[in-house]
């Protein structure tokens, strides 16, 4: 039973959730309407061995546009500068909100840990 406990123990410790990666974002410069240059983040708790970071955005009200997003190199800093990738940046008609997907990215491609972002623009 105790080989049981420690397997799984191990298991939620080495999954991408167990590692507390978080992020946020705030529009600052974003322009009104599709500004194709990203919002700022700031990424923590990022596992040890992300390469690069990948981001989609989502509208929540409109889920079929497709936003898209873009991959940063990582170097360990918790911030992503305004402009780091280029996307389709929000243009609803009414107030929509949004929701960033940011994944962390190990030298093989392979994800390694995720978090989530949401903001209601503008």
């Amino acid at each position: 039973m105790r080989f049981w406990i420690l397997f799984v123990a191990g298991l939620v410790a080495a999954s991408p959730a167990a590692a507390g990666m978080s992020a946020s974002f705030e529009w600052g410069p974003t322009k009104k309407c599709f500004d194709t240059n990203s919002p700022p983040f700031k990424v923590s708790g990022v596992p040890k061995g992300t390469v690069k970071l990948g981001f989609k955005m989502t509208d929540l009200d409109a889920p079929q546009y497709r936003h898209g997003g873009g991959k940063v190199e990582f170097t360990g800093k918790s911030q992503i500068p305004y402009g780091a990738f280029r996307y389709k940046g929000p243009c609803p008609p009414t107030r929509h909100k949004y929701r960033f997907t940011i994944t962390a990215l190990d030298a093989k491609g392979k994800e390694i840990g995720k978090a989530t972002a949401t903001r209601s623009f503008p």
